[in-house]
């Protein structure tokens, strides 16, 4: 009767999201942002970055959220060229735009990308199935994917379930810097998937290796070496929104940000 009662207390807690906007607020750290113009000591500031995030081009700082662990050193040291935002809608559908400022993505390139992956996801229709694979993750990313099954994200009412079985998985979500232990493991859940299906790196880790690109034991820049990688999701980990939003822009339920809302 305690839980009949506390539940009638809270009311709803399930998010809106994607119908209504959702969030974790203004000073959540889910991206960077980056400043405009000439940046001073550049070397310095390349140096600092732990996973080599950082770099210029003429001047101009850009970091590769790709590779970003939001640990904040460099907002902390650098809070007049860096400083992180509240986003979460951080998936991207190529690896170059996960750069910030973006650069310049060949539109031409970019279409042909969105298109092939629409014809793939149509044959879903209203219902899509998770296989998720550890790749030698540090298990942050697994607690914010377990947490799509809670009440607060409630993926099932959306008509997105997991799975243990690759052969009735519609897309795979990958985690971990690629362990060499288990990149065959992970290319033989990848084969015995049925056709068609998608990938998503969900994590620093799988998009680039983070802090273990340099491990002999590990794959080199990420899980897309082993993979053909359709959606990326930033992070380390990323939220659960995040994870969320790289799920439906894979099933084109929502826009990336290169497109209009």
């Amino acid at each position: 009767m305690t839980w009949i009662f506390k539940g009638l207390s809270n009311g709803v807690v399930t998010s809106k999201y994607p119908k209504k906007a959702d969030g974790y607020g203004h000073k959540w750290q889910g991206s960077l942002m980056v400043s405009r113009g000439a940046t001073a000591n550049q070397d310095r500031i390349e140096q600092d970055c732990p996973t080599h995030a950082i770099g210029f081009e003429s001047g101009q700082a850009r970091i590769d959220i790709g590779m970003c662990i939001f640990c904040g050193r460099c907002v902390e040291k650098y809070g007049d060229t860096f400083s992180f935002t509240p986003e979460f809608e951080t998936a991207r559908l190529t690896r170059e735009l996960l750069v910030v400022p973006e650069l310049s993505e060949d539109e031409t390139d970019l279409a042909s990308v969105k298109a092939a992956l629409a014809i793939r996801m149509k044959a879903f229709g209203n219902s899509v199935v998770l296989r998720h694979v550890d790749c030698g993750s540090d298990g942050s990313e697994e607690w914010e994917i377990a947490a799509l099954t809670n009440p607060i994200y409630d993926v099932q009412r959306l008509g997105i379930t997991f799975t243990a079985s690759p052969r009735h998985a519609d897309i795979l979500i990958v985690t971990g810097a690629g362990s060499l232990g288990m990149v065959d493991s992970l290319k033989e859940t990848y084969l015995q998937m049925p056709n068609p299906k998608a990938v998503i790196a969900v994590g620093t880790d799988a998009i680039s290796g983070g802090v273990y690109s340099s491990s002999p034991q590990t794959v080199k820049n990420g899980i897309n070496e082993v993979l053909p990688v359709d959606i990326y999701v930033p992070g380390s980990p990323p939220s659960p929104f995040g994870i969320l939003y790289g799920i439906l822009l894979a099933l084109r339920v929502v826009s990336d940000r290169n497109e209009p809302r």
